[in-house]
């Protein structure tokens, strides 16, 4: 028997199945778009000058991103560095230690900095690192994308922390092991795979910073030889290829988008390696 309203609970039913759909397309729609045009424009401009050599004076054509390429990698490598330790020793401590209005406090205080914008950053380290040297480099474009990494990294750090069982401390220490030990050799050990997938997401967030770097690292059409000197990346050299008048210059910006967008891509796809389950028992 068929209740009166049948036909009309399957036609809302539909309805909102077809609306959800729209809405997951229009939200795909805009990565799609990137995809393609940085294939279409990035992909036929990759070659192997591309990787090797240094960009060509304003007017030349040919040349490549190298110096960026690398500079990207030790700018991030210097970013690791600051951002990671700080970040998973501030997770340990809001999940294992510290009273509960100072942890609170703690964690606005690190949401706030999640929602500042990268500019903001960039001043402030200009200020704080810049200016006292009297000039651009690549510690202070390191240290600024460091310290964005910071609040992102503690707040992964706890939440994955805080996933860990209680009886596995309790059980710990009525062993009578040490509570440091406990948190270090049992939780933090428990909680690998979700620190290193937070510092990886975090490592992609920074990645592709421009504006802070402006205000630091600021650039450099050479290989990078100190860290006390300015310093090439692939984000700022997309920018001033991006606003250049040549044909070249924005031919080498799509390209390097491209590849920068690769970087990315590797940094998820080994977060998706690391979150899955590798110690599952195999049927």
């Amino acid at each position: 028997m068929t209740a009166p309203n049948h036909h009309w609970r399957r036609f809302k039913n539909g309805f909102m199945q077809a609306l959800t759909c729209v809405c997951a397309i229009l939200v795909v729609a805009p990565l799609v778009l990137v995809f393609y045009h940085l294939i279409k424009e990035g992909f036929s401009s990759i070659n192997w000058a591309f990787f090797t050599q240094l960009p060509k004076p304003e007017g030349e054509t040919g040349g490549g991103m190298g110096n960026a390429i690398v500079g990207t990698f030790i700018l991030l490598g210097q970013a690791a560095v600051i951002g990671v330790p700080v970040g998973v020793l501030g997770g340990v401590f809001l999940s294992e230690y510290g009273g509960t209005k100072l942890n609170w406090a703690i964690r606005f205080a690190a949401d706030i900095l999640n929602g500042v914008p990268s500019i903001t950053w960039g001043i402030v380290v200009y200020a704080l690192i810049v200016m006292p040297m009297h000039g651009f480099s690549a510690l202070a474009g390191g240290a600024v994308l460091g310290m964005m990494m910071i609040p992102l990294v503690m707040r992964t750090s706890e939440e994955v922390l805080q996933l860990v069982p209680g009886g596995y401390r309790e059980a710990a220490l009525a062993l009578g092991i040490a509570k440091w030990k406990t948190i270090v050799q049992i939780v933090v050990r428990t909680a690998l795979k979700g620190i290193v997938t937070g510092v990886l997401l975090a490592l992609a967030r920074v990645a592709g910073e421009t504006a802070p770097l402006l205000f630091t690292a600021l650039g450099n059409g050479l290989w990078a030889n100190k860290l006390t000197e300015p310093i090439a990346s692939m984000p700022l050299q997309i920018f001033a290829y991006a606003i250049g008048p040549y044909n070249d210059q924005h031919r080498q910006a799509w390209a390097g988008a491209f590849v920068l967008l690769l970087l990315v891509l590797a940094i998820n796809v080994g977060v998706r390696f690391l979150t899955r389950d590798r110690f599952q028992k195999k049927t």
